[in-house]
């Protein structure tokens, strides 16, 4: 996959939409107050961001989803190369990894709740384990791509289980990780907001809550713009660092996920 720092006709098109929305509040499209036109969106936005609010906001939330990210992405990765390459952790973890895996995550929230209370670790705990199982099942199907050959070569030459898993395994799956890592990216955002919209007073996710108690649609409106923008940014900055890590994949001629 080509990264194009050209404008493509997806930019064409959200401008087009953007546009739609101006005239369609403009011309009162809607018949309610609750559709603000973009130019005032773009105002409240310009206000809370002058004031430090809004950043200070999103910076505690992607505090916590990075937090979230590199906890349950290691623990995808070490559980994951586990279950792969001894058999006999995955018969004994594996029944519960997957009576846990369908469990929809804000049916999670209540109960952490009641044993972390609201405070960061259950947001960062909630983040976690959404991170963790695309992860894990990411690792494994890297760990079973590998070719046998390959494992073959390094017992060949003395290398003990340890050293294979960290200097053969580990780099042939990195790119099916950093896959997992990538779908990953976009849930954690949205698990942080959401278990800051049921539990807790602070981050981007709180303030959207009140907004809507106070029905400040401006603010509300400019609050989603900040997130669509902040998720499409950070996928695009995980790419380009994708590219750079694993740039031998894809010369070899692979295509990244979507």
């Amino acid at each position: 996959m080509r990264l194009s720092a050209r404008p493509s006709s997806g930019v064409v098109l959200v401008a087009c939409l953007l546009l739609l929305w101006e005239v369609s509040a403009r011309l009162d499209w809607m018949h309610t107050p609750n559709w603000p036109p973009l130019t005032d969106v773009l105002v409240a936005l310009a206000h809370d961001t002058l004031t430090g609010e809004l950043p200070l906001l999103v910076g505690g939330t992607l505090w916590r989803m990075a937090a979230g990210l590199a906890a349950g992405g290691a623990a995808g990765v070490v559980v994951g190369m586990l279950f792969a390459t001894l058999p006999m952790t995955a018969r004994l973890f594996g029944p519960m990894v997957e009576l846990v895996r369908p469990i929809p995550i804000p049916a999670v929230i209540p109960p952490l709740v009641l044993f972390l209370g609201l405070d960061n670790t259950m947001k960062v705990t909630v983040v976690a384990l959404t991170v963790f199982f695309p992860v894990l099942t990411n690792t494994m199907q890297g760990v079973a791509a590998v070719e046998a050959d390959t494992l073959a070569m390094g017992r060949t030459f003395g290398i003990g289980p340890l050293r294979r898993a960290l200097r053969i395994t580990l780099p042939a799956v990195l790119p099916y990780i950093l896959a997992g890592f990538r779908v990953s990216l976009a849930l954690a955002l949205v698990v942080a907001v959401v278990a800051e919209m049921i539990a807790g007073e602070q981050g981007i996710g709180h303030y959207l809550v009140m907004m809507q108690f106070a029905g400040r649609a401006p603010e509300i409106y400019a609050t989603v713009l900040v997130l669509a923008v902040l998720g499409y940014g950070l996928n695009r900055a995980f790419l380009v660092m994708e590219h750079r890590t694993i740039h031998w994949w894809f010369a070899m001629g692979r295509q990244a996920d979507g």
